[in-house]
């Protein structure tokens, strides 16, 4: 006698066999739809068990005293019985955790957050906070752009030979001009009028400013038919209320001209950003040749503009001036800007620069803590 029990939603059933016959084939008893079934003996049941049922199948693991059934577990021989003599088939073991991939089981169904994601925000979040320090112990005896694009020139370098170890081809004469107008608003505008205005601008000071980047990244954004959620609107304004609180904190003091470069400098820099992740989308080159064609171009064209404004290197420099060049040039972007390009490509614009809403408090911290700025 054959009865069958089936039980589950539109995909996956549960079916229960019961052979009575003890010459009966157990080979025949499975179910053709479930995806594992074990085999079966005199007088035993078989449970098949799609990928879903998997609580099903804990709760029958966990009552042993049913007899005759098997679920995939080890058996446990009694003492002086032998299983195979009395003409019990058991199944072999399989893990619990083990499931189709079609069909996954409930864990497996809530999305895991990309660790490289993590990684990216962490850095940009926690050392372009401490490049506001390092910008302004640099340029207390360095010339500000030829600082910056010498920092900027030795980190594309590095990062252009990486992308070539890769397996990237030299860029060629066309790709270098598509990357000239992101390269100037970033480094040349974005960066440059920062080292220029830090001459007299606190670092807290400069970093508060730059805060307001994310608020001009999603006006110009959904000026370019990328609109923000309503979400990142009010996740936009919440940070901007932060902002104007954090202006009333680090006295936001200088000469003019560098209050006004520090105030265009955010909305430089979120244009480039908006610039850079549609070319991304457009000629799909890698993120680490995209980074060493950028800061290149932007490097070389802040030390043409230091020249010609007639900034010369000093012909004796502290150790704590070129350690901070040296950390801008690792840290800030090596680490910092391949990250941040990453974050553009795989992200949308406002999560990427949410990283100006986490600086200007460790700036502000690290100003006062190291440098010994006013904290009001």
């Amino acid at each position: 006698m054959l009865v069958q029990k089936t039980s589950g939603g539109c995909h996956h059933a549960t079916s229960v066999l019961v052979a009575s016959d003890p010459d009966h084939d157990s080979s025949r008893t499975t179910d053709q739809h479930s995806p594992r079934c074990t085999g079966t003996g005199y007088n035993s049941v078989s449970l098949c068990l799609s990928a879903p049922d998997a609580i099903l199948e804990r709760v029958l693991t966990s009552n042993p005293v049913v007899p005759g059934i098997s679920v995939n577990r080890p058996a446990v021989d009694p003492p002086g019985e032998d299983l195979r003599a009395a003409g019990t088939a058991v199944a072999a073991p399989a893990p619990l955790a083990r499931q189709s991939p079609a069909d996954p089981t409930p864990l497996a169904r809530h999305s895991r957050i990309d660790p490289r994601l993590v990684a990216s925000l962490a850095a940009v979040y926690v050392i372009w906070s401490s490049t506001y320090l390092a910008i302004r112990i640099a340029v207390a005896e360095l010339p500000p752009l030829v600082m910056a694009g010498a920092r900027y020139s030795a980190a594309g370098l590095v990062m252009l030979a990486i992308a070539r170890r890769r397996g990237s081809a030299w860029p060629s004469a066309a790709q270098w001009l598509r990357v000239v107008p992101a390269g100037v608003l970033l480094f040349v505008c974005g960066n440059g009028f920062v080292v220029i205005a830090e001459q007299s601008v606190s670092s807290g000071g400069a970093a508060v400013v730059c805060a307001t980047m994310p608020l001009w990244t999603g006006v110009l954004a959904a000026i370019g038919g990328e609109r923000p959620t309503w979400r990142e609107w009010l996740s936009l304004a919440i940070g901007f209320v932060g902002v104007l609180v954090l202006m009333g904190g680090p006295s936001l003091e200088g000469r003019p001209l560098h209050l006004v470069l520090v105030v265009f400098s955010p909305i430089c820099w979120a244009l480039g950003s908006i610039l850079s992740r549609r070319q991304a989308r457009v000629w799909r080159t890698s993120a680490v040749l995209s980074s060493a064609m950028q800061m290149l171009t932007g490097g070389t064209l802040l030390v043409i503009a230091g020249f010609a404004r007639g900034e010369q290197l000093p012909a004796h420099a502290s150790a704590a001036s070129w350690l901070a060049v040296a950390y801008l040039g690792v840290f800030g972007s090596l680490v910092g800007f391949t990250a941040y390009n990453w974050l553009l490509r795989h992200t949308r614009p406002v999560v990427a620069t949410s990283y100006a809403y986490v600086n200007p408090i460790l700036a502000v911290l690290l100003g006062a803590a190291l440098s010994g700025e006013a904290l009001a």
